[in-house]
């Protein structure tokens, strides 16, 4: 997969989010679930923008292991608000979870390869 491939695909999980975000009801607690994925769910895409521009490359895997860890919370977050009920689309979540799972697996395999090559 190529750099700019992945950066898209980010950014269009992070739209994702944000529409799944503006169909919740205005309660209390779809407001702070609402809140929650959308920081998390945004700043995948935002952090990895940050990481193609890392000073070393123990930054970049910093960075990256930060991508990851704000996928498994983003996805975290999504269970709740499908089980919880607080969502218009079901298909959206669906679809969501599952981009989400893939990412985590694509990050996951980066840091890894990232940290092999570091220790060669």
């Amino acid at each position: 997969m190529k750099k700019f491939d992945l950066e898209e695909r980010l950014i269009s999980f992070s739209v994702l989010v944000v529409s799944i975000s503006e169909q919740m009801p205005n309660n209390r607690a779809a407001n702070h679930l609402s809140g929650q994925l959308l920081r998390s769910g945004t700043s995948v895409s935002l952090n990895y923008g940050e990481a193609q521009s890392g000073e070393s490359r123990k930054d970049f895997i910093h960075k990256i292991k930060i991508v990851l860890k704000e996928l498994r919370e983003t996805y975290v977050c999504l269970k709740i608000i499908e089980r919880t009920g607080l969502y218009e689309t079901k298909t959206d979540i669906e679809k969501a979870k599952l981009e989400n799972n893939e990412l985590i697996s694509i990050f996951v395999r980066s840091v890894e390869t990232a940290q092999n090559n570091l220790n060669q």
